[in-house]
């Protein structure tokens, strides 16, 4: 570490944007120095956001300082620790360049032409195409969840209505909105099992599959809360998810998929016009 010389300074004002005291160097001013590698004041005074606060921005410039240092300190050791074959670095190099200029490129064709509009019939099409490929990993429910204190007033009142759903549910909502410490009401979604039970007595069963085949009402207790949880529909591990479920998981693949068939699209056309006007030879050995 003797061989490099390594400093910057670092300092803000409340009044002021200077945020650091650099060395200059004739017209330039640097802040900081890995061997021959120079970091320069104005490299950085251009990445600084514009709201951050004085004091945000000192932050933010010592973490880029230092982040700095530590990369050219690893290329400097790099470079000493291994023997590099520099063409076939720059090959490397030449190719990353080559494959962001060409992603540049297709993602300028995609958000031209990729139509981000997927009907519930494509949905569904797949869906029926592809089901086996959404095989679920975790138990499913549709279910009413509510957490209520054991000293509620009335509780009798509120598991009576509960044994009734969905005749009573006007007064089951009243009950909940004023004494549930958490409730979930939406009967009609499909909700992760595991999640259901995550703050109750219930969270450690070993066999939620055989637990969900087994009970539909559900009440159970400890020292400060009563647990209700009534079940109207399971889907159990192993199982083919639910397309409610997953609805969006399907759009995103249709749209991913959209987004291959442009590539290949615009990779197709600059083919053929570059046929068309003999940008290109192929040579037969």
């Amino acid at each position: 570490m003797r061989n490099f010389i390594i400093f910057y300074s670092i300092f803000f004002t409340l009044a002021g944007c200077q945020y650091f005291q650099p060395k200059e160097t004739s017209t330039k001013k640097v802040i900081a120095r890995v061997g021959d590698k120079e970091l320069e004041e104005n490299s950085i005074k251009e990445l600084i956001p514009a709201n951050l606060s004085p004091l945000d921005s000192s932050v933010f410039v010592e973490k880029f300082v230092t982040d700095w240092v530590k990369k050219q300190l690893m290329i400097s050791r790099a470079e000493q620790a291994i023997d590099f074959n520099e063409a076939r670095i720059q090959k490397k190099v030449l190719d990353y360049q080559y494959a962001l200029m060409v992603h540049e490129l297709e993602q300028k064709y995609i958000d031209a032409n990729l139509n981000e509009q997927v009907a519930d019939d494509e949905i569904k099409a797949y869906y029926a195409e592809k089901s086996e490929n959404f095989v679920l990993r975790q138990n499913l429910a549709k279910c009413i969840y509510f957490k209520i204190p054991s000293n509620a007033p009335d509780i009798w009142r509120f598991r009576r209505n509960l044994k009734n759903y969905p005749a009573d549910t006007t007064q089951i909502w009243e009950y909940a909105g004023t004494h549930a410490v958490k409730a979930f009401i939406e009967d009609s979604v499909w909700v992760k099992f595991d999640e259901v039970l995550l703050e109750t007595p219930l969270k450690d069963i070993s066999d939620k599959s055989n637990f969900l085949k087994s009970n539909s009402s559900i009440e159970v207790s400890d020292e400060e809360f009563i647990y209700f949880l009534k079940i109207f529909e399971f889907k159990l591990i192993g199982e083919i998810a639910p397309l409610e479920f997953i609805k969006e998981s399907v759009t995103d693949i249709i749209i991913n998929k959209r987004k291959i068939a442009l590539k290949k699209e615009l990779e197709k056309e600059i083919y053929e016009e570059a046929e068309q006007t003999n940008a290109f030879e192929i040579y037969n050995n």
